[in-house]
């Protein structure tokens, strides 16, 4: 009996351990993480591009809707995307002037955006991100 015992606890064990980590492998939700109902436009300076995988980011210096000066953080389509569609890692610099939309975060303190749009009025450079798809 015990040894029975033991073996059904130790392929138990196995079996769980074999699996996958479902949160390792889960993705966030757009609509969990943003208010998809509202669209906020800033116009500001890109401070920083990082460009990567699975989600690039654009941090931008622009003000809020008090007027006080923030640094916004902007959640972008992936490097392999914006690589599709012609963008690259020069295409978007530090100290460019920038006009971006975007669906706002749920916590508005982390002034934070799901592209819609990024333009750059001194050449009319325009890119629509992942959140001009859910308008």
């Amino acid at each position: 009996m015990k040894h029975r015992l033991v073996v059904l606890v130790s392929l138990s064990v196995l079996t769980l351990l074999a699996l996958p980590g479902g949160p390792a492998f889960a993705h966030h939700s757009a609509t969990a993480t943003y208010i998809q109902e509202k669209t906020v436009k800033i116009d500001g300076t890109l401070k920083e591009f990082v460009w990567r995988n699975p989600h690039s980011f654009m941090k931008v210096q622009a003000p809020d809707e008090k007027g006080e000066m923030q640094t916004w953080v902007i959640e972008t389509a992936a490097a392999a995307v914006f690589a599709e569609q012609g963008v690259s890692t020069n295409t978007l610099r530090p100290g460019d002037h920038v006009i971006v939309t975007g669906v706002p975060g749920r916590i508005a303190e982390d002034h934070r955006l799901l592209l819609q749009t990024v333009e750059r009025p001194s050449d009319g450079f325009k890119y629509q991100g992942p959140a001009a798809a859910l308008q």
